[in-house]
C-alpha cells in the first residue's frame, strides 16, 4: 500500500575535503614517482635507478627494525617499573617511533619523493612539529565530536538507520522477571471461560 509520497532518498554524507581529492592526489603522487624515476635513469643509467630502489628497501628495513625494537624496549620497561609500583618517567626521546616507522615506510617504497619524505621524518625537529600538530588536529576532531552530539550519539544513530534510510522507531522492554511460557488465564488475547 502507497500513501502517494515519493520515495525520498537518503542525504549523502558530506565528505570531507580531503577524502574527496585523496584518489586524485595519489594518482597524481604515482605519476611523479614514475616521471621522476624515468628522468633520473636516462640521466644516471637503469642500474642506478634500480640500485637506490633496493638501497632504500634495505635502509627503510632497518630503520623500521630499529624503531621497532625501540618502542618494544620503551613498553618493556613502563610495564615494569608499573609492576615494580614506580611512576612511569616520560622518555627523553619524546616517543617518535610512529614516525620513525612510517618514516621508515616510506623509504622502503619505490620513488625518490617518498624516500626524501622518508628521510625528513626521521629529523627529531621535523618529528616534533608533526607530532605537535597531529596531537592539535586530533584534539580538534575530539572537540568537535563532542559538540556535535558526541561520538555515543553518532553510533547510535549509524545503528537505528537502515540502508535504505528509512529509519525504525521502536522501543525494547525488557522484563527482568521470569515468567512462565505457555498463555496466562489474564491475557487480553485469550477469549474468556
Amino acid at each position: 500500500m502507497t500513501t502517494g509520497v515519493p520515495p525520498t532518498r537518503p542525504a549523502r554524507p558530506r565528505r570531507s575535503r580531503v577524502l574527496r581529492f585523496l584518489p586524485l592526489g595519489i594518482a597524481a603522487w604515482l605519476v611523479l614517482e614514475i616521471w621522476l624515476l624515468t628522468v633520473v635513469a636516462g640521466a644516471a643509467g637503469g642500474l642506478t635507478v634500480f640500485l637506490l630502489l633496493v638501497a632504500g628497501v634495505v635502509l627503510g628495513g632497518m630503520v623500521i627494525k630499529h624503531a621497532g625494537r625501540r618502542a618494544f624496549r620503551e613498553l618493556s620497561e613502563a610495564v615494569q617499573q608499573q609492576q615494580s609500583g614506580l611512576a612511569p618517567h616520560p622518555s627523553e626521546r619524546g616517543g617518535g617511533n610512529a614516525l620513525t616507522m612510517l618514516g621508515g615506510l616510506l623509504i622502503i617504497l619505490p620513488g625518490l619523493i617518498s624516500d626524501a619524505l622518508g628521510l625528513l621524518l626521521l629529523v627529531p625537529p621535523v618529528q616534533k612539529a608533526v607530532s605537535r600538530t597531529a596531537e592539535k588536529t586530533f584534539e580538534r576532531k575530539v572537540r568537535e565530536a563532542a559538540t556535535q552530539g558526541g561520538l555515543g550519539e553518532a553510533f547510535q544513530q549509524a545503528r537505528m538507520h537502515r540502508p535504505d534510510g528509512k529509519v525504525v522507531q521502536g522501543e525494547v522492554i525488557r522484563d527482568d522477571e521470569r515468567q512462565p511460557r505457555g498463555p496466562h488465564p489474564d491475557d487480553p488475547q485469550l477469549p474468556p471461560r
